[in-house]
């Protein structure tokens, strides 16, 4: 027996969230707020009150928002999108908390290099935010751009992570007291060997 589509409201420090899910899988999360755009709640979704059942996405979107949880261990399958959408998604859930990535390397990564400014679409057509974290992209220079719920919003969720204030070469001149940059980080990450 297939699972029903449910949804849920958490309320959070940067505004109330509706979450629709079935089982352990996200479809949408929509920022409730007056004059917002929304992707919208499935037809014949069941609403569900806290307390919510251990491991499930309200629960999981609740820990993460009380610092008690970095990563999501949830499925997503947003109800339209492009390959070209999914694939970029599907990188960018790999980007782990505390990190940051540029939309230059994010295109790069996704085997579309020089396409950032389409990279940027993906991020403004992505339906399930926070559990794709859009917010972790950022310029090249690590300057806070293009974020759909308002950059105040991106840059909190960013500090909830530790990756704010984001240190860049190019922004801020080279690292102070053994601060890594931007640059650094990435470059690290590139050499550092991949287990298999």
């Amino acid at each position: 027996m297939t699972e029903p589509v449910e949804f849920a409201d958490v309320p959070t420090q940067i505004g109330t969230f509706r979450i629709a899910y079935q089982g352990s899988t996200v479809r949408v999360v929509d920022l409730l707020e007056q004059g917002r755009k929304q992707t919208g709640t499935p037809i014949g979704a069941v609403r569900r009150k806290p307390p919510f059942p251990a491991a499930s996405p309200p629960r999981q979107l609740q820990e993460y928002f009380r610092g008690h949880r970095a990563a999501f261990d949830l499925d997503v399958d947003p109800d339209t999108t492009s390959d070209f959408d999914r694939k970029v998604w599907k990188i960018l859930r790999a980007v782990p908390a505390g990190r940051t990535i540029s939309y230059s390397e994010l295109a790069r990564r996704s085997g579309h290099a020089g396409s950032a400014r389409a990279v940027g679409g993906a991020m403004a057509r992505n339906p399930i935010p926070i559990v794709i974290p859009c917010h972790r992209v950022v310029g090249t220079e690590g300057s806070i751009t293009g974020f759909g719920l308002g950059l105040w919003r991106k840059r909190w969720l960013l500090d909830l992570e530790g990756a704010w204030p984001i240190r860049s070469r190019s922004a801020e001149g080279p690292s102070h007291r053994g601060q890594r940059t931007l640059d650094e980080l990435d470059d690290a990450s590139e050499r550092r060997p991949r287990a298999h």
